[in-house]
């Protein structure tokens, strides 16, 4: 047993992943952005349409993180990209009060397009952001792989929920539907 100093071979980087932590790291974002995108997939599969509730869940929790992000004093070199994904739910609030039934149909269908990019995008991305800013080392050891390995499980999981929600019918009756609070789907089972 020796009592010289460890090299500096041997001291952890800062900012280095323990081994095993990267593989956790990467889990916990999988399930948590999997968490948020079922149900708006869900629903626009059982319904063809989100709900507003889930709109505005969206929108308050990028505006919450879209005030965060520029009250901060350290700069990023991502603030800027973060401002612009944040404001996108509250932008599409504000077309949604500009417009109306009479505007024209190409205007109506760019909102809708922007409804779903909130809807689908919108609670994963937010989410990324207020795990980043209030743990900044968080997903720093994951590498490229990882992320593209995330980004494809949640569309996994978004493209099966809606497959789930769109075919309903064959596994869930829309006394399912009542008994959880939401109305029944078109073409729910009796």
């Amino acid at each position: 047993m020796s009592n010289q100093p460890a090299s500096p071979e041997d001291e952890p980087r800062a900012g280095a992943v323990p081994p095993g932590a990267s593989a956790r790291v990467t889990g916990a974002i999988l399930v948590g952005m999997s968490v948020a995108i079922w149900w708006p997939a869900f629903t626009l599969g059982a319904w063809g349409q989100f709900f507003f509730d889930q709109l505005l869940t969206v929108w308050a929790a990028a505006t919450g993180a879209l005030f965060a992000v520029l009250i901060q004093r350290r700069g990023s070199r991502y603030r800027v990209r973060r401002v612009f994904a944040l404001s996108i739910p509250s932008l599409w609030l504000a077309l949604s009060f500009v417009t109306d039934s009479d505007s024209a149909p190409l205007l109506l269908d760019v909102l809708d397009l922007l409804a779903g990019a909130v809807a689908l995008l919108g609670l994963p991305a937010t989410l990324w952001v207020l795990a980043r800013m209030m743990w900044p080392e968080f997903g720093e050891g994951i590498s490229i792989a990882r992320r593209w390995l995330v980004v494809l499980g949640v569309v996994v999981i978004a493209v099966i929920a809606f497959s789930l929600g769109a075919n309903q019918s064959a596994f869930l009756t829309c006394g399912d539907f009542t008994i959880s609070g939401n109305s029944e789907p078109p073409g729910c089972t009796r």
